[in-house]
């Protein structure tokens, strides 16, 4: 069984988190060109294109203008980003073997680089896949990715047991084709709701707390059944069988 996480725009400053064999990600020469194109605009340009502050501008054309050139810089991927997701994964609380067995497992979405695994060391960035660079060779950083990701994902599922577990958001969907990976492999994607009366509601900050707890709590049990998932139960979200299909869990929040 593998998984999928989106990554997460806030990354870590300065965390050297250890516990784990650092690999270099597939993609990593693609990453640097991206970089390459970034750091070339304004920062208004860089504000404007991620509708942004100066301030946010200003620190991310830093990081394009210094990528890859320290290696003291770069963090193991599952230590390098900090969003809502992240900080209910919980990385640097993970054992040793935990984050072993994760690297076996769990993928991470990334418009900059592609897909990586959780040793893979990666520089601090921002990127959107709507993005038209010269490195994208014309095309949206979504659509470059299309062509090469697809084919690694599935294989990679059908080289486990040909399940996909998806914590990953709607938004990196796009870099993948996506009726491709439909018809080639199971994806098992699990849904989190929080009652209000009557109403079923989806925040989004519960939604991205639970995806990140959820890989924490498969990574830590070792499932590989994904009927196991069912029993996930925290922050009170627990299974609903009424409301959930085989492929499509439901946890509520009542």
């Amino acid at each position: 069984m593998q998984i999928l996480l989106a990554s997460a725009k806030i990354m870590r400053e300065g965390c050297r988190c250890g516990g784990i064999a650092a690999k270099r990600p597939l993609f990593e020469d693609v990453a640097a060109g991206f970089a390459a194109d970034l750091s070339r605009m304004t920062v208004e340009e860089i504000a404007d294109a991620f509708s942004c502050s100066m301030k946010i501008a200003q620190m991310n054309l830093g990081r394009y203008k210094i990528f890859g050139t320290d290696e003291a810089e770069l963090t193991p991927a599952i230590f390098a980003y900090f969003g809502q997701a992240y900080k209910h994964l919980k990385a640097d609380e993970l054992s040793a073997e935990d984050l072993e067995w994760s690297c076996a497992h769990l993928w991470i979405s990334s418009c900059m680089y592609g897909l990586l695994r959780p040793s893979d060391v990666i520089n601090q960035y921002r990127m959107d896949g709507s993005f038209i660079l010269p490195s994208s060779s014309g095309v949206k950083v979504s659509d470059f990715w299309k062509s090469r990701l697809t084919d690694l994902l599935i294989e990679s599922v059908l080289a486990d047991d040909g399940i996909l577990i998806y914590l990953d958001t709607d938004e990196y969907r796009a870099l993948f084709d996506w009726k491709r990976v439909l018809s080639s492999i199971r994806v098992i994607e699990p849904v989190f709701h929080v009652a209000k009366g009557d109403r079923l509601t989806t925040p989004a900050v519960w939604a991205k707390t639970c995806r990140g707890a959820m890989t924490r709590y498969i990574i830590e049990n070792r499932i590989t059944n994904p009927d196991d998932i069912n029993s996930f139960n925290i922050n009170r979200f627990q299974y609903d069988s009424s409301l959930s299909a085989p492929d499509r869990p439901v946890f509520v929040k009542r």
